[in-house]
């Protein structure tokens, strides 16, 4: 027992320790809100306007394809409309009937081939769209890490961030800079007219990392 008293009583002499050195030290702290960086960034705005075209033009074809289908599904009810009419005599009806199957199938693969369309675009399309937002929220990390270099700050905290229960992590900062004004006049410094997100816009989120380990 004298052996762990010993022990607990250097561990908090090392933390009073610790502790009376950081209050010594002064350290200078900085906060950051990186959603409103990523969100009010110009380049954001551009990459997320680009995103929204091609989502449209994936529609656009999608909708082309589904105008097709529907053609067959109407061709369909009109054959099965005449296969219905009792006046109709049965070479007729089997001539109908041939007609309708391959229309069947037809459709049948039209609409697998849409699906399948729509699946691989949209995936490549969140693919692209993750890694360029991705390469611009790195470019604002370099800032923010350069613009704490140069004004000296021993640790930026981002007070957007929130734990897996959603709770901020930055809760309270003493004494603590917010640089998110300063950081984002140079972000938007050299945007181009009209660049700009407008109020009602909506705001992309920050990419969430990728899962570590296990299957995909």
């Amino acid at each position: 027992m004298s052996m762990i008293r010993r022990f607990l009583t250097v561990a908090m002499a090392a933390s009073l320790t610790c502790w009376a050195a950081a209050e010594d030290a002064k350290l200078k702290i900085a906060t950051v809100d990186m959603q409103e960086l990523f969100k009010q960034y110009y380049r954001t705005n551009d990459a997320q306007k680009q995103i929204n075209l091609e989502r449209a033009r994936i529609q656009k074809d999608n909708n082309e394809r589904m105008t097709k289908i529907r053609d067959i599904e109407t061709s369909l009810g009109n054959l099965r409309k005449q296969l219905d009419d009792p006046a109709i005599n049965d070479s007729k009806k089997q001539a109908l009937f041939k007609d309708w199957q391959m229309q069947q199938q037809e459709g049948i693969a039209l609409d697998r081939e849409r699906r399948e369309f729509l699946q691989r675009r949209n995936q490549m399309l969140n693919e692209k769209m993750l890694q360029r937002m991705k390469g611009i929220l790195e470019e604002i990390r370099k800032l923010v890490e350069e613009h704490a270099k140069a004004d000296n700050f021993d640790y930026v905290f981002d007070k957007s961030g929130l734990s897996t229960s959603q709770v901020p992590f930055l809760l309270y900062t003493k004494d603590a800079t917010d640089i998110t004004a300063s950081l984002l006049k140079d972000l938007n410094k050299d945007a181009p007219a009209g660049s700009l997100p407008a109020a009602g816009d909506p705001a992309p989120e920050i990419p969430a990392p990728a899962p570590t380990g296990g299957n995909p």
